[in-house]
C-alpha cells in the first residue's frame, strides 16, 4: 500500500477507482503480459472489494469482509500493483498526462483507465443530513448500518424502490426490522423490468412484511436531537423510524473527466473501445456511456459487475496493442429473501412480454420481446431459462412462437 505522500510521480498506466472495474484493469493487464507500473488510486481506503454483497450478504452479517474481497490483500503486492487508497484525483491535464490529488501532489501516466463509479443520489428534502439516514455504496455506509442495528435501530424507512432499495428491505426483515417502502413510482423496478416482475415483488415483499407505498415521496425527514426519527410522507402522514435507507440511483463520478474536456452527459462518452474522447485516457464501469450493440446501440450507462468486468478486459487488451470491441451480452443478478433473480440482455424499448410458467410457484421467467424478437429475460428460480436465454440473445434468435416461449415445459434451447 501507498500513501499520498508517498506515491510514485509516474506510472505506466494510472487506474482511477478500485472496484471491479478498476480491479480487473489491473489483473487484466498482468494477464495480458504489461511489464510496466501500475498504479491503481482508490477513495476508499481499503484494497478491492465486491460492491454488490453489501446490500445482502454482508450487510445481513452472512459473508464476512474477506469473503468479499476481489483478492488477498497480498495478492497486488505479489504482481506489483502498487495501491493508493483513501485518495482522490481532482484534476487532468490530458494534454501534460498528467493527475492531480486531492492532496494538491502530481502523478504522470502514459494511459489512464478512469473506473470512478458513481457517488449515491443525495436526498434534497429538509433533514437529509441527519444521523441515521444511510446510503449504501462503500464498506463505511454497510458498517454504520450494521452498527445502528446493532445498537437497537428496529424502524426501518427504505427510499427507492429499485435493486439497492428492495435488497436493503429484504435484509432488514430478515434482521426483524419493522420496514416502510418508499417509492415515486406506480411500481417497484418500474426502471428496469415488466409489471409481471413488479408486481411478483411487491407481492413477496408485502408477504413478508415490508409497507410498500407507492405514488408517494418523502418531503422531510425529522430528528430528535439531530438523530432520524420519522420521515414526513407527501400525503402529510408521518412515519415514525430509527433510521433511513436511501437508495435512489447514483451520480457518476466524472467530474475531472469532464472539466478536463472529455464528452459526457449522463457519464462519460466511450467509444467501442471503452477509449474517451481525450487522448490515451479510457472509463470503464457504471460512469462508462456507451453504444450498447442489446440496445439498439442507444448511447447508455450500464450499473453492473459484468459491465465493468468486460469492459477491463477490453482495455487491458488495448492497451496491450489487441483492439476489439465491447460488445458482451449485459446480465445481472439480485438475491431478495430466498429468491435469486438472474436477468440477461436488457429490456429497454420491448413493446410486449411473455411469462413463462407460475409466479405463485416463486419459479418463473418473463420474456421481453420487441416486434417478436426476444431481448431480455428475467429469471425467478429458473436457471435453465437463464442460461439458454443468454445464449438465444448471442445467438441474436430471430422471431420466436409465444405460446412456445410460454410453456415452461419446452426448453429455450428448441427455439434457437
Amino acid at each position: 500500500m501507498t500513501q499520498e505522500g508517498n506515491a510514485p510521480d509516474h506510472a505506466d498506466v494510472v487506474i482511477v477507482g478500485t472496484g471491479h472495474g478498476g480491479a480487473q484493469a489491473a489483473i487484466a493487464l498482468r494477464q495480458q503480459g504489461h511489464e510496466g507500473s501500475i498504479l491503481m488510486i482508490g477513495r476508499d481506503s481499503i484494497p478491492p472489494y465486491e460492491r454488490p454483497p453489501l446490500s445482502k450478504e454482508y450487510l445481513a452479517g452472512d459473508k464476512g469482509f474477506e469473503r468479499i474481497m476481489i483478492r488477498p490483500e497480498k495478492f497486488w503486492a505479489d504482481k506489483n500493483i502498487d495501491l493508493l487508497l483513501g485518495s482522490g484525483v481532482t484534476e487532468i491535464d490530458w494534454m501534460g498526462h498528467n493527475l492531480t490529488l486531492s492532496n494538491g501532489s502530481a502523478i504522470g501516466y502514459r494511459k489512464l483507465i478512469w473506473s470512478g463509479g458513481g457517488d449515491p443520489r443525495r436526498l434534497g428534502c429538509p433533514g437529509a443530513n441527519l444521523k441515521g439516514v444511510f446510503y449504501v455504496r462503500d464498506k463505511r455506509d454497510a458498517d454504520a448500518m450494521m452498527a445502528a442495528l446493532e445498537a437497537g435501530a428496529k424502524r426501518a424507512v427504505v427510499i427507492g424502490g429499485g435493486y439497492i432499495g428492495l435488497e436493503a428491505a429484504a435484509v432488514l426483515r430478515k434482521l426483524s426490522c419493522e420496514v416502510t417502502l418508499v417509492e415515486t413510482l406506480p411500481r417497484v423496478l418500474a426502471r428496469v423490468a415488466g409489471e409481471d416482475l413488479s408486481n411478483f415483488y411487491q407481492a413477496e415483499h408485502r408477504r413478508q412484511g415490508v409497507d410498500i407505498r407507492l405514488e408517494t415521496s418523502v418531503t422531510e425527514i425529522v430528528g430528535t436531537d439531530g438523530h432520524v426519527s420519522s420521515v414526513t410522507l407527501d400525503n402529510g402522514e408521518g412515519v415514525e423510524c430509527d433510521m433511513v435507507v436511501v437508495g435512489i440511483g447514483i451520480v457518476p463520478a466524472v467530474a475531472p473527466l469532464i472539466a478536463a474536456g472529455a464528452a459526457g452527459s449522463n457519464g462519460v462518452d466511450v467509444d467501442f473501445c471503452c477509449r474517451t474522447t481525450l487522448d490515451d485516457i479510457y472509463a470503464i464501469g457504471d460512469c462508462a456511456a456507451h453504444a450498447n450493440p442489446y440496445a439498439d446501440s442507444a448511447v447508455i450507462r450500464l450499473e453492473s459487475v459484468q459491465n465493468a468486468h468486460d469492459m477491463a478486459n477490453i482495455v487491458a487488451k488495448a492497451i496491450m496493442g489487441d483492439k476489439q470491441e465491447y460488445n458482451s451480452l449485459p446480465w445481472f443478478w439480485s438475491n431478495q429473501y430466498d429468491l435469486k433473480l438472474q436477468t440477461a440482455g436488457l429490456s429497454l424499448g420491448y413493446d410486449e412480454t411473455v411469462l413463462r410458467g407460475d409466479p405463485d410457484t416463486r419459479k418463473f421467467t418473463v420474456v421481453y420481446l420487441k416486434e417478436g424478437k426476444p431481448i431480455a429475460f428475467d429469471c425467478v428460480g429458473t436457471m435453465k431459462d437463464y442460461v439458454q436465454g443468454r445464449k438465444m440473445l448471442e445467438a441474436g434468435t430471430e422471431k420466436v412462437d409465444r405460446d412456445l416461449l410460454a410453456d415452461p415445459d419446452i426448453p429455450l434451447k428448441e427455439m434457437l
